[in-house]
């Protein structure tokens, strides 16, 4: 998010593809149709800043994403104690909700693993309440207003 907010926008994904390899990001950066025009923190380890966030556009939140159960994610709602507090990830939060089949609250994510990955792309994390949340999903995060 910062990046973006640094370098004057960001671009489309016709106009950089997302390629699912390990490396480094083009050198050459075009600003794009979307410009940030202010990065806002998300007070951490409070779901309800979390949720209030995300009610106001796609919000960037950090996880710990190392453990096999979310490796291996594929549907359902990630409710795992394996996925720790070690925060290595960047992920988009686009929602939330309660699960019609299991009856937990969940943030729905969209990862950046591609549409290969997890449920089409996207995870579902248990929403657990105050405190680190499921994966450290309410440690860090940032949403942006855009122009």
């Amino acid at each position: 998010m910062w990046h973006v907010y640094d370098n004057g926008g960001i671009e489309t994904e016709a106009d950089y593809p997302y390629t699912a390899a390990d490396g480094w990001c083009a050198e050459e950066w075009n600003a794009g149709p979307v410009q940030v025009s202010e990065v806002n923190p998300v007070k951490g380890r409070e779901e309800a800043q979390l949720m209030a966030a995300i009610v106001n556009g796609v919000t960037s939140v950090t996880v710990d994403a190392e453990s096999a159960a979310f490796h291996y994610y594929t549907g359902g709602v990630l409710n795992d104690d394996s996925c720790g507090t070690s925060l290595d990830h960047a992920i988009a939060a686009v929602g939330y909700g309660t699960d019609e089949e299991s009856g937990l609250d969940y943030w729905l994510v969209r990862n950046s693993w591609g549409a290969d990955w997890g449920d089409n792309g996207y995870i579902k994390i248990a929403r657990v309440g105050d405190g680190y949340g499921m994966c450290g999903i309410l440690e860090i995060s940032v949403w942006a207003s855009t122009n």
